[in-house]
């Protein structure tokens, strides 16, 4: 049976806490990779924790539960291997699996409601990767993601064809480059809302060019 790891920040503990019990009723081995309260933490530091187990193939799967589940699949995208996505019902949580093979489900823990969550994760679960022409697309990320960790263009052999023939992806330390060569990573994040400052000029010149 599956391996499954799962984490979530404090807006997802309880429907984790209850997605475990399901989980291992129904056969399902888990690992519980935080956070265990409701206490404010951060989702980046759980989000790497299921993606570090799913990429390194200590867990077939992984489920990552934040507010929206945008944020989590943001990060778990950052690592080799892993194929995130936010699904919120059945049609999205079936067609990631058939279609993009996706390893890891973020789900809203803020918007689930009162949707049956723990059969969104059995059928995700459960679902298979139809292969097929979907599976060059799989092969043609998972070439994109190697040459942007290795800082160019797939090398020849490095590319679908060697991926469908069991070659190996060449995974180098981006951030040690970075920080070997005293740059740091592009920072693309919003402002505090209570830093954020409007002027008319600005607005202005939004409305001029907002329909373009």
């Amino acid at each position: 049976m599956l391996k499954v790891c799962l984490g979530s920040d404090h807006r997802g503990f309880q429907i984790k806490a209850r997605l475990i019990q399901t989980l291992n009723a129904n056969g399902f081995q888990t690992i519980d990779a935080g956070t265990d309260s409701d206490s404010p933490v951060d989702y980046p530091d759980f989000a790497q924790k299921v993606a570090r187990q799913v990429g390194t193939g200590a867990a077939e799967r992984g489920i990552l539960i934040c507010g929206t589940g945008i944020g989590m699949a943001v990060v778990a995208n950052k690592f080799p291997g892993v194929r995130a996505a936010p699904c919120y019902d059945e049609v999205m949580v079936e067609m990631s699996r058939r279609h993009n093979d996706v390893n890891v489900l973020c789900l809203p823990g803020d918007l689930i409601g009162e949707r049956p969550v723990d059969d969104l994760v059995l059928m995700w679960l459960r679902t298979d990767f139809e292969g097929g022409r979907h599976s060059k697309r799989i092969r043609k990320i998972s070439a994109l993601e190697t040459s942007a960790v290795c800082g160019g263009p797939p090398a020849a052999g490095d590319g679908p064809t060697a991926a469908a023939n069991g070659g190996a992806a060449r995974v180098g330390d981006a951030g040690s480059k970075l920080a070997a060569d005293g740059g740091a990573a592009p920072s693309h994040g919003r402002p505090d809302d209570d830093t954020v400052s409007h002027d008319n000029t600005n607005d202005a010149s939004a409305t001029r060019h907002g329909n373009r």
